[in-house]
């Protein structure tokens, strides 16, 4: 399953991008595809989403090298945890109180309580950057992704009942983001970054740090 969901992503980055790529980036420059598992990214950030907490995300991602001339393909694996904002709550309760009323039924004393949600994410991602060699020895890049969110909705009152059915969904995602990354080493980066990522009515802010230590084969421009 997780093989054809990557190759699917694979193909919604590449069909988004392509179309865009020009010749005459700065890095690196050689004429075939050349994508290899080359390298590991290990990152940790924060998010800032409209319809839960602020909460903390953490991923592992992987270094495939450059698909075409400065075009980067990098995807991973993410994990945040949280819970729902008590607006969206409060919103929520109303709505299971309406629901209740219009098939007949009687709604609790003061209305439905359903306490704190916990929500949790895992999230299986495709990115695809274009990566330029700048002063100062700093790579900046930007690009647009793919992903596949695993959403996950579970509280002490609304587990095993239908209410946590509907919070538990297959969503798929999109976002841009951009960032510089600075050679420690040849092989050992630092970075920082902004990510947006968009999946139905959630959207959120991610910011993010991390270290990429590559072992496969640099290209023309990579090395410092």
């Amino acid at each position: 399953m997780i093989k054809n969901v990557m190759r699917d992503l694979v193909l919604t980055v590449v069909a988004v991008l392509l179309p865009t790529m020009t010749q005459g980036q700065n890095l690196p420059d050689y004429e075939d595809a050349n994508l290899s598992f080359r390298g590991v990214l290990v990152e940790a950030g924060r998010i800032f989403p409209n319809k839960i907490e602020d909460t903390d995300i953490f991923a592992l991602r992987f270094d495939l090298g450059f698909l075409t001339p400065g075009f980067r393909i990098v995807p991973g694996v993410a994990f945040w945890t949280s819970t729902m904002a008590q607006d969206e709550v409060n919103k929520f309760e109303s709505l299971l109180g309406q629901l209740n009323t219009d098939q007949g039924g009687s709604s609790p004393s003061g209305g439905f309580d359903l306490g704190s949600i916990k929500r949790d994410d895992v999230v299986l991602s495709l990115d695809g950057s274009y990566m330029w060699s700048i002063p100062l020895d700093f790579f900046f890049w930007a690009g647009v992704g793919a992903s596949v969110h695993f959403l996950n909705g579970s509280g002490p009152a609304v587990n095993g009942t239908f209410v946590e059915d509907l919070m538990d969904s297959v969503s798929p995602g999109f976002n841009v983001h951009g960032g510089l990354e600075y050679p420690i080493k040849d092989r050992f980066r630092i970075y920082g970054g902004s990510k947006i990522e968009i999946l139905g009515d959630l959207r959120y802010l991610e910011l993010r740090f991390g270290m990429n230590y590559i072992w496969g084969n640099l290209v023309q421009g990579e090395a410092r």
